[in-house]
């Protein structure tokens, strides 16, 4: 493969910057090699693996002072008057090459919607809940987002995040406490499959290494690890 989209592996291991560089342009801000998402878009930052001090520079800069900066799964070290904030081991998985739902799509469930930005309030209160990650005023914005209601009530949620060349990334994949074990999870994760590959795309997602349940959903839906990754914020000088 080579790099664009047709999806090659590369393209993952900076998933923050080639998004910001590319599909996602406009939902974000950038000062020389280093990027940022807007506020109330996304936390997520990124400056190349071989950062140096003027990198970290510009995105301070960008951010301000005492300004928190996710850096996902940037492996570059800050200068030692950034201040930890969290450290997070996890894992990337990917979809395979060719590969195909085993499921009909959620899609077809009458009770699956699609959520716009009426839909915002409600998901919000649903990841305060449920905490799949974080999750902003327009987190909304960056793809796709597809939901479960219930009597009216959003009880379920899935969509798309990070956009890096050839691939879409899923994410805020989370239910309501009292709907679980329903399926909800593995139908929203199937219908955003089905359509990011009926884009000829590739989905991929991130998971906490100590969620073991998540990560066994996700490899009988079809996903494979590709790396293990460990999650990192600090806050600005």
């Amino acid at each position: 493969m080579t790099n664009g989209d047709s999806g090659d592996t590369t393209a993952l291991d900076d998933p923050v910057g080639e998004s910001l560089r590319g599909r996602h342009a406009e939902l974000g801000r950038r000062a020389g090699r280093a990027a940022t998402y807007l506020p109330q878009v996304a936390t997520f930052s990124a400056v190349p693996a071989e950062a140096d001090a003027a990198d970290w520079a510009d995105l301070a800069r960008l951010l301000g002072r005492d300004a928190f900066a996710d850096m996902f799964s940037c492996p570059a070290t800050p200068p030692p008057d950034w201040a930890p904030v969290f450290v997070l081991e996890g894992r990337q998985m990917i979809w395979p090459a060719g590969g195909r739902p085993a499921q009909a799509p959620a899609a077809t469930g009458t009770d699956v919607v699609e959520l716009g930005a009426a839909d915002v309030p409600e998901m919000l209160h649903l990841a305060a809940r449920t905490r799949p990650g974080p999750f902003w005023p327009r987190t909304r914005d960056l793809g796709t987002y597809l939901g479960v209601r219930d009597g009216g009530r959003l009880v379920a949620m899935a969509g798309e995040r990070l956009r890096p060349p050839g691939w879409t990334e899923i994410s805020a994949v989370c239910t309501a406490p009292e709907a679980r074990g329903r399926g909800h999870a593995g139908r929203l994760v199937t219908a955003l499959v089905t359509g990011i590959l009926a884009q000829g795309r590739r989905p991929f997602l991130h998971v906490a290494d100590t969620n073991a349940e998540a990560i066994a959903l996700y490899e009988r839906l079809g996903f494979t690890s590709r790396k293990q990754v460990t999650f990192r914020g600090f806050r600005t000088p």
